[in-house]
């Protein structure tokens, strides 16, 4: 018992080190550039997809475009979880973290991509109904629903991160702590643990296995019979238009799954390497910049708004 306290105690003094991305000095400094004009460039996109949403009723009434609201204030959430340490990472590497901090990045992060896993199947949920289900559309997809949904998305991410962090806080961390990542993630962090973490590594996967598979298979169940659908409908023209209502979420949906299951849905023994970071880059920073282009300001609904508001024209 007094082992156990020690190790805790220690784990609480100690800092964690995150190595950030392996780049020579001058290519760090053109990084830094980069990355922080996608970040500034990321906050104004997904700002100005929530302004006009909120700031017209015609979109805010509608489902798709009030689950589109909830995707781009998450989108800001979360890139302001990761990029502040990807940032700091290039420009003062190796870069010291506290326990309690790196345990909050945990936390945050692994709840807010929960959110946004259901999010996504929630918003296929959504072009299942009014593809398949027009006549019922309003009837089904009502305000209550859609608030339901929403935050059954925000609660469930929240709840499951909350147990998985908990038991990765309770790890004992020896040393030393060095994070081959820019941000505290699940697999570096139980790759350091001098303690036993098959408990952990089970929670985690069975936690992978509910939201991450589960949405997916939600959103694949619910393009299927989209398909099946499309492939019945007697004109070309209106399975064009009907295709083309669902085709921006299946394709941004399909890089961020296909990204996370990757990832994630693997041994957790498996070390980060520069190609894990890499990959961690296109689902931290370039799904969030390309969302509100693709699923909004390439929409005809959202263009004719933007022509409508003064002081964006």
């Amino acid at each position: 018992m007094e082992r156990s306290l020690q190790l805790a105690n220690r784990s609480d003094d100690q800092d964690f080190i995150l190595l950030g991305l392996s780049a020579s000095k001058d290519i760090k400094d053109g990084l830094f550039v980069i990355f922080l004009t996608l970040y500034l460039l990321i906050f104004l996109e997904n700002m100005l997809v929530i302004y006009l949403i909120s700031s017209h009723h015609e979109l805010l009434h509608k489902p798709m475009y009030f689950f589109l609201g909830n995707l781009s204030c998450l989108e800001m959430c979360y890139v302001s979880v990761t990029m502040p340490t990807l940032l700091v990472g290039l420009r003062s590497s190796p870069y010291h973290v506290s326990f309690s901090f790196c345990m909050a990045q945990l936390f945050l992060f692994m709840s807010l991509i929960g959110t946004k896993c259901t999010l996504l199947a929630s918003m296929a949920y959504d072009r299942y109904v009014a593809i398949c289900c027009p006549l019922h559309y309003s009837v089904i997809m009502r305000p209550q629903v859609c608030w339901g949904l929403a935050l059954s998305s925000w609660v469930g991410g929240l709840l499951v991160s909350a147990i998985k962090t908990t038991c990765i806080a309770s790890l004992s961390y020896c040393g030393p702590n060095v994070l081959n990542h820019f941000f505290c993630d699940v697999s570096p962090l139980l790759n350091l643990s001098c303690t036993h973490v098959a408990l952990t590594e089970l929670i985690d996967f069975i936690s992978a296995i509910i939201i991450f598979c589960g949405s997916l298979l939600v959103a694949l169940a619910s393009y299927v019979a989209i398909g099946r659908v499309l492939i019945k409908m007697p004109s070309a023209a209106a399975s064009h238009k009907a295709l083309s209502t669902c085709a921006s979420h299946l394709l941004v949906m399909g890089l961020f799954y296909s990204v996370v299951l990757f990832m994630y849905s693997r041994p957790s023994h498996v070390k980060s390497t520069d190609l894990n970071k890499v990959l961690s880059v296109i689902y931290t920073v370039a799904t969030p910049m390309c969302s509100p282009i693709i699923y909004c300001l390439r929409n005809r609904e959202v263009h004719a708004v933007l022509r409508r508001t003064p002081c964006l024209c």
